[in-house]
């Protein structure tokens, strides 16, 4: 029996623009739809039309942008960016409810392989096959007819534009007002609109990177270690390790009620309750604490071709070393000496290109041991990151059960998502701790000190959010209230005069931020410089130094 052809469909060109500009305007729009609708009270005939023109006006600029471009042939292939663009972008804002804006794109393109494989999951290449790749061999599947005239098509064509033009006229002038007013106080709805989102974030990534390889900015080139630092039978050696989305709110030492500081508790470390973090990606946060810039005056342009806090300190005569275990240090240790932990493939501590964050301390004591000058070293760990948190912590540390283990976080019960969460804070305070066991195991050669903070916090499913990387302006505080943690050595303490009473009062009654780590590790390695700011160094009021 023959087996009939199956046909390819023919639609003219307009009908064939007409019907992917519905499904780029509608289809791919819906989790933006879904927040003006939640942010606009449908109450009312007149709402309930502002709410419908909305799909017109966005249908009106797709059908514009995609008819200009079959002037010169290329609307099947701009009709293809659009789709792929929007259905990632509503996969991710429906899926997590991240808005997608310039520190996003920067966060997409520092993420590494691994981060990018955690976040594949069936449902994300359900969705994408679906919504996205389909869609696209379908644009390129039908066929469309040849005009008869192409004066007659291309003056089709025109009216095509000055329709979808009137359209959007029309609808300015009976609803601008409550256009303004809707996005003048939800700033950040604008941000879920596709494509214009993913196109507007690309546009101002660029501009703003543009300019990051500009001759170096030199600071603090007056830089010199005070002579009480050297006066002594120890050399100073500190450990700073910076946490990876941990947040505030899941650390016993804050009072979170379940046990996640069981070594901490015991360490005599200084708790700071309240600590902001400067963005809420590592991408931000990581080179802003490094900077001698504060949050509200950071410029990550300017930062990405300027001196950081490590240059300044190996400067002064320090020895500086950088181990990395989260993907890269965003230009904080980009002229001292550093090592990718990740790239040794240690047997039973690295899985698929990542690594447990104990793989920091590999070699670390005969490091220290070989120091022949004050030292500073930085942790750089991989903590809490999401979405894969059981990745984060050996089986020993799964003590909280039952455990969300997988990457598809938005489908786990609430339990087992903070069960999960909870158990790589374990972890963390394990790795901390062991820091500091390590920093005493040489206090017979070093006047020893450790700070941690995490570079920002994580949503965990409250109010529909997930992970990280909102805009300062509407993050939650899960994701800007970061954990903060000093340990001095009772030699640092008598050799330097700091108060611990003092030290652990202030650390409860004032307000801190990642602004504070600039100064405050100058002051801890005794760095003088015209940089350095005494109000910012947290040691600074409990030393005999400060007063």
């Amino acid at each position: 029996m023959r087996l009939l052809a199956f046909r390819r469909p023919t639609l003219g060109r307009l009908t064939f623009i007409v019907l992917f500009s519905l499904y780029i305007s509608l289809v791919l729009n819906i989790a933006y739809y879904r927040q003006a609708f939640a942010l606009l009270p449908v109450d009312s005939l007149h709402n309930a039309l502002v709410f419908l023109s909305m799909p017109l006006v966005a249908f009106a600029v797709i059908n514009i942008l995609v008819t200009l471009a079959s002037f010169v042939r290329l609307d099947r292939l701009l009709i293809s960016l659009f789709i792929l663009l929007c259905a990632s972008a509503q996969y991710f804002i429906m899926s997590f409810g991240i808005i997608i804006d310039r520190s996003m794109v920067t966060n997409i393109l520092d993420t590494t392989a691994a981060e990018s494989f955690a976040l594949m999951s069936p449902s994300m290449i359900a969705t994408m096959l679906i919504t996205g790749v389909a869609a696209v061999a379908l644009a390129w599947w039908v066929k469309v007819k040849k005009p008869v005239s192409a004066w007659r098509e291309a003056a089709r064509k025109g009216l095509s534009i000055l329709a979808s033009i009137a359209v959007i006229i029309l609808i300015a002038l009976m609803f601008y007002k409550d256009y303004a007013s809707l996005f003048r106080n939800n700033k950040e709805l604008v941000k879920s609109l596709s494509p214009s989102n993913s196109i507007a974030a690309s546009y101002s990534w660029y501009s703003h990177n543009r300019l990051s390889n500009l001759p170096l900015v030199k600071i603090g080139e007056d830089a010199q270690q005070q002579a009480r630092m050297q006066q002594g039978p120890r050399k100073n050696l500190t450990i700073l390790i910076v946490g990876e989305t941990s947040r505030e709110a899941n650390f016993s030492l804050g009072g979170y009620p379940r046990e996640t500081n069981p070594r901490l508790s015991q360490d005599n470390v200084v708790w700071f309750p309240k600590t902001a973090s400067c963005g809420t990606a590592t991408a931000v946060s990581v080179p802003c604490m490094f900077s001698n810039m504060p949050r509200k005056n950071y410029d990550d342009q300017l930062a990405a071709h300027q001196e950081g806090l490590l240059d300044i300190i190996q400067r002064a005569g320090i020895q500086v070393l950088w181990n990395e275990n989260d993907g890269g240090c965003k230009g904080a240790c980009d002229r001292v000496p550093s090592q990718d932990m990740n790239a040794l493939k240690l047997p039973g501590q690295c899985i698929n290109g990542e690594c447990y964050d104990e793989v920091l301390f590999h070699g670390l004591s005969e490091y220290i041991d070989g120091l022949q000058k004050d030292g500073v070293i930085v942790l750089h760990t991989i903590g809490s990151h999401g979405p894969t948190y059981y990745n984060r912590y050996p089986p020993a540390f799964r003590k909280f059960t039952p455990t969300c283990d997988t990457n598809q976080i938005q489908s786990c019960t609430q339990e087992q998502l903070t069960n999960t969460y909870d158990n790589s804070i374990l972890y963390v305070d394990y790795i901390v701790d062991k820091a500091i066991k390590l920093l005493q195991s040489k206090q017979d050669k070093f006047t020893t000190s450790l700070v941690y903070l995490s570079d920002h916090g994580e949503s965990l499913g409250e109010n529909g959010v997930y992970l990280h990387g909102l805009p300062w302006s509407i993050a939650p505080d899960e994701q800007k209230h970061i954990p903060m943690v000093m340990w001095l050595s009772d030699d640092y303490q008598k050799r330097y005069g700091v108060s611990d009473t003092c030290l652990k009062k202030r650390a409860g009654e004032q307000n801190y931020s990642q602004d504070n780590l600039f100064s405050t590790l100058l002051g801890i390695m005794g760095v003088s410089t015209k940089e350095y700011q005494a109000a910012d160094d947290i040691l600074a009021p409990c030393t005999g130094v400060g007063k």
